[in-house]
């Protein structure tokens, strides 16, 4: 089975009090996909602790992925 990294930011977060949040970085970044291809976004998002600390290995780019490992809408998700 391969990695699924949203997977990862959703057992981490399953450990997490509540209070952690999103935040959207305008700043480029690259990720390989599955198939091993480098795709480039112009932003990410970062997900931070109730006490305003980056949490390790919650850096993504795709908001609508990780709504759906979460299963909610994007529209939940405490993005600021």
């Amino acid at each position: 089975m391969p990695f699924n990294h949203y997977a990862k930011i959703k057992r981490i977060l399953e450990q997490q009090p509540d209070g952690w949040f999103i935040k959207r970085i305008d700043e480029p970044t690259e990720a390989k996909n599955f198939k091993g291809a480098v795709v480039t976004f112009d932003h990410y998002y970062r997900i931070y602790s109730v006490d305003d600390q980056p949490i390790k290995y919650c850096k993504f780019q795709q908001i609508e992925r990780l709504a759906q490992i979460l299963e909610t809408s994007v529209e939940n998700l405490p993005i600021l």
